[in-house]
């Protein structure tokens, strides 16, 4: 199993301090935000060189782990349309030195039509999609001269919130630059958990093709609401979707979202034995 985690989801004050935690639990790869991994050095917009990326990735590198993704997680569709450029071209800056840190996939969700954030319906409507598409694929074109991929995630707030959604920016966006980050997660809500099995099944036979990377996350259902929870402890169906991955997807990275200590050792237990097939030990 090709089991990774978020930078940000270790604890950690410095760049070593950070590889070699990664490195203690086992795993083979990592999502890297820059910003909010390594808070302590400066990412922001103009500051990225191929010196910066090889002195962060030769660090993971020395220690067998992969940085699967560079997670640039951006408003691409801000109503400021200064903060909306802003964002465009920092994803863009990573575009150009991902293959410096020895990554090829930069992602990222779709966006929120409030710049603050915050549920509303008005993200499903037509604009704000076809808003996702002049952006995507201004993006996917940079990607193009680089040979990197951008991948998006769906997200059940964004205007990519769903199989359909998605496939159709595919449709629209026509590169092979462009693939997609598959969170299970992030295609449920708690109108349609119970059929969480179809909607996996789905994903995976409509968008497999071009799945490069696939985050673990749980939830449960606690007074009526949706809630994320530590991976193990919820009631994400692993032991359906995890046959599919293998089947469709063999060592594709899986990266653990949201998991942070004193639960990272047994979420990445419960995720290799749902991998292998196997139970875990009560004792």
């Amino acid at each position: 199993m090709n089991l990774g985690i978020r930078g940000h989801d270790i604890a950690s004050s410095s760049l070593d301090e950070l590889v070699r935690r990664i490195a203690s639990k086992g795993f083979t790869s990592v999502q890297l935000a820059l910003s909010k991994s390594l808070p302590q050095i400066n990412t922001e917009l103009g500051s990225l060189s191929p010196g910066l990326a090889h002195h962060i990735g030769d660090k993971f590198q020395k220690q067998a782990i992969q940085i699967a993704v560079l997670g640039c997680y951006i408003n691409m569709i801000h109503p400021d349309l200064a903060k909306r450029r802003n964002s465009l071209e920092r994803f863009k800056e990573h575009i150009r030195f991902a293959r410096d840190f020895g990554c090829s996939i930069v992602g990222t969700e779709t966006g929120n039509v409030l710049g603050k954030g915050g549920y509303t319906e008005e993200n499903f409507k037509e604009k704000p999609f076809l808003d996702v598409v002049e952006s995507v694929k201004e993006l996917v074109a940079e990607a193009e001269k680089f040979g990197v991929i951008v991948g998006i995630e769906a997200g059940m707030n964004h205007p990519i919130y769903s199989v359909q959604t998605m496939k159709r920016l595919l449709d629209c966006v026509d590169s092979n630059n462009l693939q997609v980050i598959f969170d299970p997660m992030n295609l449920l809500t708690i109108k349609n958990y119970e059929i969480q099995e179809e909607i996996f099944a789905e994903a995976l036979e409509v968008l497999g093709d071009r799945i490069v990377i696939i985050h673990a996350k749980d939830f449960i259902v606690e007074n009526g609401s949706f809630k994320q929870v530590e991976v193990g402890k919820g009631l994400l169906n692993y032991e359906m979707l995890f046959p599919l991955i293998k089947a469709k997807k063999p060592h594709i990275h899986i990266l653990m979202e949201g998991t942070k200590e004193p639960y990272i050792d047994e979420a990445a237990a419960y995720l290799r034995a749902k991998y292998e097939g196997r139970r875990l030990s009560s004792c």
